[in-house]
């Protein structure tokens, strides 16, 4: 009697085909528990796991999570290399803007303080001197009967100083004052200089302690050469008050 060979679909499956479909029956019965009932030898004619295929992918696939995972981990150390600079960046803009700042409070402050220092600096009005005349010295030589203001001890040509900042509202004959120059002071009182050989400032003009203004003389109503002095609460005569006292409140050592 003669065979024949199978053909079609009653092919015997490949030996790749067998294997395949064996190691998905391992997988099912792996799953299910079953694989615990199956002796070893039935196990053992079967396809390793290389032989499969299977290990190599796993393998690459752990090796790419690896590769994946360091470059993440690169990528957020250089994402928090780039925040902490600029943290860095803005803390330094911070303390030097903050600097800038004290620098210019302080430079302000120290304006402040070079300006009043200069506003309340006062000196006497001819340097060395001292007071011949005192105020309210009575005599017929005054024409209000007393004297006004104070003179100083000056030899015709000694300079003659303001006294402190001010600004010029007379300069000019003041009769009996002979030449005179009164100064509107920053504190809004008045000094007068009287009897001088010539004036050295002109009205609406701004002069600073110390400042010389004119020269002593003997002009007007005198006997000798010497600085009228006085201390007014306004422009006009009249409103003097005491001239050593205004100026020893305002440090002047008379």
């Amino acid at each position: 009697m003669a065979f024949t060979r199978a053909t079609g679909k009653h092919r015997r499956p490949g030996r790749m085909q067998r294997t395949t479909a064996r190691a998905a029956g391992v997988a099912a019965l792996t799953t299910t528990g079953v694989i615990g009932t199956l002796g070893a030898p039935a196990l053992a004619a079967e396809a390793s796991p290389e032989q499969t295929g299977l290990t190599p992918v796993v393998t690459i696939g752990d090796s790419v999570a690896q590769q994946i995972d360091a470059q993440a981990a690169a990528q957020q150390q250089a994402a928090d290399e780039a925040a902490a600079k600029q943290a860095a960046e803005e803390a330094a803009r911070k303390r030097a803007a903050e600097a800038a700042e004290q620098a210019r409070e302080a430079k302000e402050r120290a304006a402040r303080e070079a300006e009043r220092k200069r506003l309340n600096t006062f000196v006497s009005p001819i340097a060395g001197s001292y007071v011949s005349t005192t105020y309210r010295a009575g005599g017929a030589v005054w024409s209000s009967g007393s004297h006004t203001g104070v003179d100083f001890h000056a030899a015709s040509g000694t300079p003659v100083r303001s006294v402190g900042t001010g600004t010029v509202v007379e300069a000019g004959w003041g009769g009996a004052y002979g030449n005179q120059i009164v100064i509107k002071m920053h504190d809004g009182t008045y000094t007068q200089y009287g009897h001088l050989s010539s004036i050295g400032v002109s009205v609406g003009q701004s002069v600073t302690p110390g400042q010389q203004i004119g020269v002593s003389g003997a002009t007007g109503n005198v006997t000798g050469a010497h600085l009228h002095f006085e201390a007014r609460m306004s422009a006009e005569y009249g409103s003097d008050i005491d001239p050593v006292a205004y100026l020893r409140s305002h440090g002047v050592n008379i």
